[in-house]
């Protein structure tokens, strides 16, 4: 849950900066791997490697 609405820019090159404040809060550890895709809907979805490993090993999608 993200408890302050943070603006992110994407730029003209195509790269997003996320505030730092997002990814502490979801947890991840520096050196993780974030899948990050498209969840439909101007939803943009990032997991946990292992959580979305787990997921597609199950038979659930992403």
């Amino acid at each position: 849950m993200i408890r302050e609405v943070a603006q992110v820019i994407i730029y003209e090159e195509g790269s997003v900066e996320l505030p730092m404040g997002i990814l502490v809060e979801a947890g991840p550890a520096p050196g993780d791997r974030l899948p990050a895709y498209s969840n439909g809907g101007g939803r943009i979805v990032l997991r946990g490697e292992a959580d979305a490993m787990h997921d597609l090993l199950n038979g659930r999608p992403l």
